[in-house]
């Protein structure tokens, strides 16, 4: 056990970080320090030797030292000087001096290590990046590296004197590219067949397969669209109609590969099925003006396709950068079915906002056209050829999701200087030359030997204009890559998902049920069905006779409140959640000649309430022909309930089922519709972290509610993971139970430490952690043993970084 608590102090050690903030440094800090010390201690200048331009220069300090102590606000040189009252050193030397709440306000925040609005610097206004794309020369090849990238990076890396980063062997290449495109590990049969492999091109030829794997690649991309676009399936909004999901449309896109701009503009001049996003969240009660949906969309619009922080300016003149109350207003009225009024600080300021675009030297919004027309204005100026600034964001993103670093740093301060703008510049250009294929985009990044290179070191400082580049860096596996791989190494995936989608790697097949052509209605015992008595349990049941047996069959069905399915007598499933309809897969179950399908549903409630049941059967035979059995008038229902054999009492009395109609059960009906387009094309794929609710050890992992756009999650580790992770319920139970099932496919313990490293880490265990790994089952209960190995194998930081 040695082993595993060295693994355990190495993993917290290597993450080991202050936890991030509350204090507001835009709208608190910044203001005190613009009042009472910009003027000698910003831009180029810099008295006593004290720079206030960026977070890096305060902590370097003065002449005389260090001014700030991180974390220990009090006794930090800094607020001794505001707060003196000795005319020889108290700051500033002159004018108003700090009230005591000013004091406070600073003192708190260097307390909590001085949080810094990324990409925010106090001289930065030297720098205003291109809005139209840019023509890039191309560097001379060196040493044979022709890739575009690598060009460009090895004229950088001569210029800065950095030597250039070695490459990576096939084992850490195969584990770092098959992570990044699908969220997966490679298993210890590919990567034994990956290594064996002679061909000199089995690097692009790998990535071209993971990018065909169309259903892995939807369900990892998933977890970074969702984040960014506020996409989930439970929380604030979803359940009072304030929220609406776009899982089904993003999958879609996703699995499709829809380009981009087309993307984009599907997002911001929606249908029904995408407006979620545009839509916002509707805040339960008053709201500060810069919260309501108006300005969401503003917010969001600018931030997650632009790379620009209107949340400042949502409120006043922005305090970070160039951005004015008024061009938010005006972007936010894009979307208004209203007049907008202005509000600064939540005051109205007697004013009616304009429908504008915020770059009108690419065009601009006609503000008296109806609202949809104005939408799709601005999804056009968003997507134009033209805008650089929509291409140069995206392909930001994209380097920094692959690579561990923007070239322009952070992400979402795309005013930023880049620390390569040709590099930036090619790859956006290279964006829109590919018609905007983001695949095209991400196997151009990863071909390249830049990302084919050995891990560089994170620098503490991160901001474009200080960062050095010397190499892609180690980042974290996401939460949904975490539970995920701990699924694929113990088998124990969840079998069903929360995601309204529809699973695979197209959004159509050739024996795909149309989706349209729904025939079961809900039906019910009477029709008085508003009135259920709660607790009332009814069976519905139906008989078909099927010629030659069936080739594919499943049931897609929900209930309100709770249902048993038996088909030929067999109990097969149950479920009580209304909202999210099941799909059973039956072709085993049936037989040819007379199947009996049977479903008891169960009212809930404390009083009477409504009840229904809807369910639609499609089964496929040898020839492919497809047939539908819906509930509807011809189903029968009694109330008596059948034994464990399905029989049931003696003079058991049958009626006929009552179709029903209500609008409450409409959109429970329309996610059966869309089930039922891919019930018969069954994926044996285990269901994946990014379809499923968050749990537990997902949001301790830093999986996100998401009633914010999330563009970077933390990339440090707390102790609140450190504990769940050693102690949490939820990794030890599967761990034992993925331990058992390791034991029986394995028996030879030496071999199971051998699959275990191939299938974690993609590589052979050395002699010293064979060793400390066997160990582990010395004198110990196998499974007990194995589920030890399994926890100290997913405690190192090599399983834990995508490195």
């Amino acid at each position: 056990m040695r082993f595993v608590a060295r693994s355990f102090a190495l993993i917290a050690t290597a993450f080991a970080a202050p936890v991030m903030a509350g204090i507001d440094f835009s709208h608190q800090v910044v203001p005190i320090l613009k009042k009472h010390c910009a003027e000698c201690h910003t831009g180029a200048k810099k008295k006593g030797g004290l720079s206030f331009n960026t977070r890096a220069d305060l902590l370097e300090g003065s002449e005389n030292g260090a001014v700030i102590t991180p974390g220990k606000g009090a006794e930090s040189a800094f607020i001794k000087l505001v707060t003196s009252t000795d005319p020889d050193e108290q700051m500033p030397p002159k004018g108003p001096r700090l009230t005591a709440e000013e004091v406070k306000v600073l003192s708190a925040w260097i307390d909590e290590k001085l949080p810094w609005e990324p990409g925010f610097a106090f001289n930065q206004a030297g720098y205003e990046p291109p809005l139209r794309p840019r023509d890039v020369a191309l560097p001379e090849a060196v040493d044979g590296r022709n890739h575009p990238i690598d060009r460009i990076i090895d004229s950088y890396l001569d210029e800065k004197k950095v030597p250039r980063p070695a490459p990576i062997s096939d084992g850490v290449f195969l584990r770092r590219v098959t992570l990044d495109i699908t969220g997966l590990l490679p298993s210890a049969e590919e990567y034994r067949a990956f290594v064996a492999d002679p061909r000199p091109d089995k690097r692009a030829l790998r990535v071209r397969e993971l990018l065909d794997n169309g259903q892995a690649y939807a369900e990892h991309w998933m977890t970074f669209w969702n984040d960014l676009l506020r996409n989930d399936y439970a929380g604030t909004g979803y359940i009072d109609g304030g929220r609406k999901q776009i899982s089904a449309w993003l999958y879609r896109s996703l699995a499709d590969n829809v380009p981009y701009d087309r993307f984009v503009r599907e997002l911001v001049a929606p249908g029904p099925e995408a407006e979620g996003f545009i839509n916002g969240i509707k805040w339960r009660g008053n709201v500060n003006a810069s919260q309501v949906r108006e300005i969401q969309f503003a917010q969001n619009i600018g931030q997650v396709f632009l790379g620009i922080n209107l949340k400042c300016a949502s409120c006043h003149d922005s305090f970070i950068d160039r951005w004015k109350l008024d061009e938010c207003y005006n972007l936010a009225a894009v979307f208004a079915d209203e007049e907008l009024q202005v509000h600064r600080c939540d005051k109205p300021q007697g004013r009616v906002a304009k429908a504008a675009w915020i770059f009108p030297e690419l065009g601009q919004i006609e503000p008296e056209a109806p609202r949809p027309e104005r939408l799709k204005q601005m999804a056009n100026l968003l997507t134009s050829p033209e805008n650089g600034r929509f291409t140069r964001t995206i392909a930001n993103r994209l380097w920094d999701r692959f690579m561990g670093h923007g070239i322009a740093h952070p992400v979402d301060a795309m005013g930023t200087r880049p620390w390569s703008e040709p590099l930036l510049d090619y790859l956006a250009n290279f964006t829109r030359e590919q018609k905007y294929d983001l695949k095209k985009v991400i196997e151009h990044i990863v071909t390249s030997q830049a990302y084919q290179s050995v891990s560089a070191i994170a620098e503490e400082d991160m901001a474009s204009d200080r960062y050095t580049f010397s190499g892609p860096i180690a980042r974290r596996m996401t939460a949904e890559q975490f539970m995920d791989a701990v699924w694929q190494m113990t088998g124990t995936a969840p079998t069903k998902m929360d995601a309204v989608v529809q699973r695979g790697g197209t959004s159509t097949t050739a024996n795909a049920a149309p989706a349209e052509k729904l025939t079961a209605r809900w039906i019910w015992s009477d029709a008085d069905f508003g009135k259920a008595p709660a607790g009332k349990e009814v069976v519905f049941r139906t008989s078909f006779k099927l010629a030659g047996g069936s080739q594919r069959a499943a049931v897609v069905l929900t209930a309100d409140n709770e249902y048993r399915l038996w088909v030929n007598n067999k109990e097969v499933a149950a479920d009580g959640d209304l909202a999210k309809p099941e799909t059973i897969p039956l072709g085993p179950l049936l037989r040819a000649g007379i199947n009996h399908l049977m479903i008891v549903v169960k009212n809930g409630g404390q009083a009477p309430n409504p009840a229904g049941l809807l369910a639609e059967l499609r089964v496929q035979d040898a020839k492919g022909n497809n047939t539908a059995i819906g509930t509807d008038a011809s189903w029968e229902w009694t109330e008596s309930l059948p034994d464990s054999r399905a029989k049931f009492p003696d003079g058991t009395m049958w009626r006929p089922a009552v179709e029903i109609t209500a609008p409450v059960y409409q959109r429970f009906g329309e996610q059966v519709r869309v089930a039922l387009a891919s019930c018969l094309n069954e994926t044996t794929a285990p269901i994946r972290a990014a379809l499923v609710k968050s749990n537990l050890l997902m949001r301790t992992l830093g999986r996100p509610n998401r009633e914010q756009v999330v563009t970077t999650r933390p990339a440090i580790f707390t102790t609140l993971e450190a504990i769940d992770l050693a102690n949490g319920k939820l990794l030890t139970d599967l761990l034992n139970q993925g331990a058992a099932k390791i034991n029986a496919a394995q028996p030879d313990a030496s071999q199971r430490v051998t699959d275990l490293f191939q299938n974690a880490l993609s590589r052979d265990p050395s002699a010293e952690e064979r060793a400390a790994l066997e160990m582990l089952a010395t004198g110990a209960e196998p499974n007990t043993a194995t589920a030890d190995l399994l926890w100290a194998i997913l405690m190192l930081p090599e399983f834990q970084l995508v490195r």
